[in-house]
């Protein structure tokens, strides 16, 4: 076995970019889960730590990306216990840190405009709401990478749509009490902003990540992007009072007192970062609508994690929302089974084919 064959083995952790499918298999199943794990939680935990005394929406915006640092670890731990020979933020030149930080912004408004919406929507409410990113996000694609738009992805954001529309209709009795017309509103409005923002934010990590040779440089440019979000939120907090609320809130606030306040903000962090970090692994492994796809899907999952924590209202247009978005998923689903099997048949007659050729 030569030297360059045996590089290749011990660099796991930089996993080559190929073609728009799933490259690594091990790896894709790791970022769905902490996709799939980290959305849920953060957002029940989002809930919860606005429904027991936290009202800092700066403080909530922060805890969405201040656990940027974990991510150093995975970026410098494989090179110094020779796992790999590449050296980390190897192959970052000025257009990819000038992107990173651009994005990072973008985050950081999206995460701000999350942090209103949560505050004032129930959870159910507020998932079904961020359903309405996928219409844009397909058409998005189509046009910065050049998504092609079939049947099924169509069938799919037309029924996701359709269960928005049946949400807004229906969600004026839904409002906590005490809430007012225009704060609700203001929570609706916010929450499709932010599902808007996601939907342009898919497509263009997209694009960008076509100038990446490997997952370590989505993990680096993650921590960039993170970090700008971070200081943004710093900023807010530290011109908005966020950082004064935040002792008021661990010293009397919260009323599950400050242990339980330390745990709920430490553990929200660790859950947002498993999300960011689950969304940029699978939107380099798959594509962009793949993930916008999967989050849709924890749809079902929040609302009703929101009536079971919660005690959220789950009445006739939540139940119908829920089961359109889940028709929709399935359908998604099975449209890349079938294409999926089509490419292997293929593959497998174009093989015989070789081979008969060379065999004549």
């Amino acid at each position: 076995m030569d030297s360059s064959s045996s590089t290749r083995k011990r660099d796991d952790h930089d996993v080559p970019r190929g073609p728009r499918i799933m490259t690594s298999t091990p790896l894709v199943i790791a970022n769905t889960v902490c996709f799939f794990v980290g959305s849920v939680a953060s957002s029940l935990l989002t809930k919860y730590y606005f429904i027991h005394g936290g009202s800092s929406r700066w403080v909530s915006t922060w805890v969405q990306s201040a656990g940027f640092p974990m991510l150093l670890f995975p970026i410098y731990l494989p090179p110094l216990l020779g796992l790999t020979s590449r050296r980390p933020f190897t192959g970052f030149d000025r257009k990819i840190l000038l992107m990173s930080v651009a994005v990072g912004f973008l985050l950081g408004v999206n995460n701000l405009l999350f942090s209103w919406g949560t505050s004032y929507l129930p959870v159910s409410t507020s998932s079904l709401l961020l359903s309405s990113q996928l219409v844009f996000t397909l058409i998005l694609s189509a046009l910065i990478v050049r998504q092609k738009i079939n049947f099924n992805n169509l069938n799919c954001v037309i029924l996701l749509t359709v269960s928005s529309v049946l949400l807004a209709l229906g969600s004026s009795s839904d409002r906590p009490p005490g809430l007012t017309r225009g704060e609700y509103t203001m929570g609706f409005l916010c929450t499709v902003g932010a599902g808007l923002l996601f939907a342009l934010y898919l497509p263009v990590m997209e694009r960008i990540y076509r100038r990446v040779d490997c997952y370590a440089m989505v993990v680096e440019m993650q921590t960039v992007m993170e970090g700008v979000a971070t200081m943004l939120a710093m900023v807010g907090m530290a011109c908005d009072g966020g950082f004064r609320d935040m002792k008021e809130e661990y010293r009397r606030a919260f009323d599950k007192g400050p242990g339980a306040y330390q745990a709920t903000v430490a553990s929200t962090v660790v859950m947002w970062q498993m999300s960011f970090m689950g969304t940029a692994g699978m939107i380099f492994l798959t594509s962009s609508i793949t993930g916008g796809i999967c989050m849709t899907s924890l749809l079902a999952v929040n609302v009703v994690g929101g009536v079971i924590a919660f005690g959220d209202k789950f009445g006739g247009v939540k139940a119908v929302s829920m089961v359109l978005c889940v028709w929709g998923f399935c359908s998604y689903l099975y449209g890349m089974h079938v294409r999926g099997k089509g490419r292997r048949s293929q593959a497998e007659e174009d093989a015989t084919a070789v081979e008969m050729a060379v065999t004549a």
